[in-house]
């Protein structure tokens, strides 16, 4: 088993650190991370500039760009061999709901879906690195367990794990993805030159949160677990374009 582990907290955050100790007796463990912090980048690549991979002194590859260009490069030949499944994380802060839209830590796991085995993408609810211990135990688990896991191509495991020492979790649940309300204005600041600029604001609070949903299992004192793919196909629509687009053309 080789596994492919990268993140958006980047290389030197303490999650991946976690999540490779985990691993690295289970698999052959590869490490490319982002070289500096690259929370928010979603699936973007870097197409405007050369991406150049540096191996640090633990064996981790740190790389100039995002974590898609890390999974990326990773899977297209920077590694001697191609791995058989990605795993994201432990990122240091949840990816709830509409988080995944977002998310490098999600972004990096989607990327390895047309790998025979399933990726996954772990996140801890808490900006403090305490209870990883609790999370990496999480994730070795999972990870052993898909072997034996077959699900539809192309499919990702989002997994969410609550903020509490592992005695304390009170299982793992299969969940929906919930959704945030809007966002607050972001934050205007100027400089002491008088140049304005903006913060993005936190995300915002959940709206849909209710049983069934990540919010609420992880809330609750559960593991979430949403199993997500790329195709956003709003199906349920059809019939009402089909009425809509009759005769405009």
């Amino acid at each position: 088993m080789r596994i492919l582990i990268s993140n958006d907290d980047g290389v030197t955050a303490p999650g991946i650190a976690a999540l490779h100790a985990a691993l690295v007796d289970y698999a052959e463990c590869a490490v490319i991370a982002p070289d500096q912090d690259k929370s928010g980048a979603s699936s973007s690549l870097t197409l405007d500039r050369p991406l150049h991979p540096q191996t640090l002194a633990n064996g981790f590859i740190s790389l100039n760009g995002t974590p898609t260009d890390c999974v990326h490069l990773g899977l297209n030949g920077l590694l001697p061999q191609t791995p058989d499944m990605v795993v994201s994380g432990i990122n240091l802060g949840a990816n709830l709901g509409d988080d995944v839209l977002y998310s490098g830590t999600v972004a990096a796991a989607l990327e390895g879906r047309f790998l025979g085995g399933t990726s996954l993408a772990f996140s801890l609810l808490s900006r403090q690195p305490d209870n990883l211990p609790t999370a990496a135990y999480i994730a070795r688990r999972l990870v052993e367990a898909q072997s034996r896991l077959v699900l539809p191509p192309r499919t990702v495991l989002n997994v969410n794990i609550p903020n509490l020492p592992l005695e304390h979790i009170r299982g793992i649940q299969l969940t929906r993805l919930g959704h945030r309300a809007r966002a607050a204005a972001p934050t205007k600041v100027v400089n002491p030159r008088g140049k304005e600029g903006y913060w993005i604001a936190v995300a915002g609070d959940a709206e849909d949160g209710g049983p069934g949903t990540d919010f609420h299992a992880v809330m609750q004192g559960y593991v979430s677990i949403t199993p997500l793919q790329l195709d956003r196909t709003f199906n349920d629509a059809f019939e009402q374009l089909d009425g809509w687009l009759e005769g405009l053309l």
